[in-house]
């Protein structure tokens, strides 16, 4: 009996501790439910308070009546004049938000910035503490107006606060678009306009400090697109590039762009962190059109063929003239079996022989539509050329490539050669004071000695084309060994004027 009743009592025992953990669970999931129904009411009550506040904001307050006090808070901050000519509204889903309509800033009593909608969104807790911090900012069909002044001031620029302290700048999106950029410059001349644009940036922070560190302190993440970009002399299509700042840099890559009918493509560096910024630039446009490129030199101009341009180039500075003087790199512009409708450059080439108003530059116009572009063929008068010459032309090869030191792109291979000639280029081209630098042209024979040479001074708005120097003639053979000999060496060898990579005709 002992045995057994001991053997029961175990067994109840056992039943009694097996029901243990379940009754702990069940309390357990008891309490967990209780404290999960307790979290979400308080939850549904908060929310229900937001909507609540929200809804008596819609019917009972009148937002219109606080616009002038938002202007005067908002042009405050800007130092620019802040004007809201439209309704204030304010919506709650899918967030808390303020709309603005019909939005301008205005400096000097001009407009710098509109937009026909501003959409503000209000994070919801710090309200509960009186704060207000925006979160969100979007833009519909903004316009930014920008102006250099003949003072070389912005139209944008305020009194001097290099040294004004910033505050503290977080925000989770930045958006515009369908938007629109002007710029001007009055003492240049030049503008562009930019539109159809769209922008977002994310993750917008700034940590304070003083006005003049603001790009060492400022952190994103954004993509731009503009459908289209037109200025003087260029239009560009499809702009795309992506951007991120960290750090005090800033990279741009890869930014890409059609212009002169093919896809160019390039990558942009910006390093703030040091007293100057300092600038890095490669880009490529390969196989672009020729005839795309000469409509900027001259609408009377027809040509067909393939083109590649390249450029590496870094800078440092704060100002354009300083990060022209301080330009180092190189650029190349190359292409073959190009057509030109408009001018004979063989007959052009071969009026020496019987002309001293032969210009050897008519010719070599062509060749500085290299790197350096169309800032010194602007001052060119293309229209003359097409006049006296008409006729078609087959350039079997152009060759321009430049080393750029300190602002000065010196040639390095600079030549082409026709069916029958070949005119090479040497000197440099100074786009610090915008001028040339001991350039000189040359018709050149097959073992690269100069035939004729030409040489250029001046501006680029205002090139002096000195007369040609005619060093070899089929005049006759006394008047040739004559003109021969300004171009010998002791030794009976010319003085070779070329030694690049475009070979001479066959």
């Amino acid at each position: 009996m002992n045995v057994t009743h001991k053997m029961r009592t175990a067994r109840a025992s056992w039943r009694r501790l097996s029901r243990v953990p379940v009754e702990l669970l069940r309390n357990w999931n008891r309490t967990i439910s209780k404290k999960y129904k307790i979290i979400l009411f308080a939850i549904s009550g908060l929310v229900a308070v937001l909507v609540l506040v929200a809804l008596a904001l819609l019917v009972f307050v009148d937002t219109n009546a606080y616009k002038s006090r938002l202007e005067a808070v908002a042009s405050e901050a800007l130092g620019m004049k802040v004007r809201v000519n439209g309704q204030v509204e304010i919506g709650l889903f899918p967030g808390l938000r303020v709309t603005l309509q019909d939005v301008h800033i205005l400096n000097r009593g001009a407009d710098v910035v509109s937009a026909k909608e501003a959409r503000l969104g209000i994070n919801f807790l710090p309200l509960l503490q009186k704060k207000v911090r925006i979160g969100k900012i979007s833009l519909k069909h903004p316009q930014f107006s920008i102006e250099r002044g003949r003072d070389g001031n912005f139209n944008f620029e305020t009194a001097d606060k290099a040294e004004e302290m910033l505050p503290d700048l977080d925000l989770a999106k930045v958006s515009l678009s369908d938007a629109t950029l002007l710029y001007a410059d009055k003492q240049s001349g030049e503008r562009f306009d930019a539109t159809d644009c769209s922008l977002n940036v994310q993750h917008l922070r700034l940590s304070g400090g003083i006005n003049s560190d603001l790009m060492k302190n400022l952190s994103f993440t954004a993509k731009l697109a503009c459908a289209d970009i037109r200025g003087n002399d260029l239009a560009v299509s499809d702009l795309k590039f992506s951007a991120d700042a960290k750090n005090g840099v800033l990279a741009i890559t890869p930014v890409t762009m059609r212009i002169f009918g093919a896809q160019g493509k390039g990558d942009i560096q910006v390093d703030y962190s040091g007293a100057v910024p300092f600038y890095r630039i490669d880009y490529a446009l390969l196989q672009f059109h020729i005839k795309d490129f000469f409509k900027t030199q001259s609408p009377q101009m027809a040509a067909t063929g393939l083109m590649d341009f390249s450029a590496n180039l870094s800078m440092r500075g704060k100002t354009w003239s300083e990060m022209k003087q301080t330009a180092d790199g190189k650029a190349s512009l190359r292409g073959k079996d190009l057509m030109l409708n408009g001018i004979d450059l063989d007959r052009t080439l071969s009026r020496f022989e019987s002309s001293q108003n032969f210009n050897l530059v008519d010719v070599g116009a062509f060749v500085f539509a290299g790197p350096a572009g169309l800032a010194i063929t602007k001052g060119y008068n293309f229209a003359r050329v097409l006049q006296e010459s008409g006729g078609s032309s087959t350039i079997r090869m152009l060759v321009s490539d430049w080393k750029v030191e300190r602002g000065v792109a010196q040639a390095q291979d600079v030549a082409m050669a026709t069916n029958k000639n070949r005119v090479a280029l040497q000197g440099g081209l100074d786009f610090v004071s915008g001028q040339f630098k001991d350039v000189t042209m040359a018709m050149i024979d097959a073992k690269g000695c100069a035939i004729v040479r030409q040489k250029i001074r001046g501006t680029f708005q205002k090139p002096v084309v000195e007369k040609p120097n005619i060093l070899k003639s089929v005049a006759g053979p006394a008047l040739k060994l004559i003109k021969q000999g300004r171009d010998l060496l002791p030794g009976g060898e010319c003085a070779v004027f070329y030694t690049g990579s475009v070979a001479p005709p066959k």
